[in-house]
């Protein structure tokens, strides 16, 4: 595994900008100054080091704090390739997935809310542990959007820094949370 030491040879990151260059010219003609890594195919910013593949993220964190994360790194803005040091932060696996977009099938835009054709009515749902577990069927998506929140809150998934869809959609409809 590479050491801050090892990783501020070779490479000089801009906390503000979340870019890696180069210190120095590469044997296969990379010039210093030239902006390191590429896109893999889960759309993360990738960087090769003495033949070794590196999430940026991870090397952001090594670079400015000094240690390599034990868990996961959590991009805030849910934008992969924003490797900035102010979006980036450390995160289990369970709050980088309460922190994933809402679905491109969901059509409210509440995430865990569904409308159910055969009931006539919205449906509130959560994941807890990868399983389902049904909050009730509602008439409107407002009561619905509650009934998530709720769940959310009793859950503590605010403790995992999500911006909740459930909260956003509250508001917007002139609620209180």
């Amino acid at each position: 595994m590479i050491t801050q030491e090892r990783l501020k040879e070779v490479l000089d990151y801009n906390p503000e900008t979340g870019i890696f260059t180069w210190n120095k010219t590469l044997p296969n003609g990379i010039s210093a100054g030239a902006k390191a890594g590429g896109v893999d195919s889960h759309g993360y910013i990738q960087i090769k080091v003495c033949g070794v593949a590196y999430l940026a993220s991870r090397l952001a964190i090594l670079y400015t704090d000094g240690y390599w994360p034990e868990n996961t790194v959590d991009h805030g803005n849910r934008v992969r390739t924003d490797n900035r040091r102010i979006n980036l932060r450390e995160a289990s696996h369970r709050c980088q997935a309460r922190n994933r977009s809402t679905s491109i099938g969901n059509v409210c835009g509440v995430k865990g809310i569904r409308w159910r054709v055969d009931r006539g009515r919205w449906e509130a749902r959560i994941a807890i542990n990868r399983c389902h577990e049904h909050l009730g069927y509602y008439d409107n998506l407002l009561d619905a959007a509650y009934a998530r929140y709720a769940a959310e809150q009793c859950l503590g998934f605010q403790d995992c820094d999500t911006n909740s869809s459930a909260k956003k959609y509250i508001i917007k409809q002139g609620g209180v949370c």
